[in-house]
């Protein structure tokens, strides 16, 4: 996928726990737990701006 190791960590991880959403509570519970695991782990990931030079936006 062309991502860096923590990246695609990230990615499924939010996967493994849509799988389980989407199971119990519908697709649509598993997009947006996607969405937000995803947005939430890589603001942390790069809060201090790592690779780049400033804060992840």
């Amino acid at each position: 996928m062309g991502l860096p190791n923590r990246q695609y960590a990230i990615l499924w991880e939010a996967v493994e726990a849509a799988q389980v959403t989407r199971r119990d509570k519908g697709l649509g519970a598993a997009e947006e737990l996607i969405d937000r695991q995803v947005s939430d782990s890589c603001a942390v990931h790069h809060r201090d701006g790592d690779p780049s030079d400033g804060p992840w936006q």
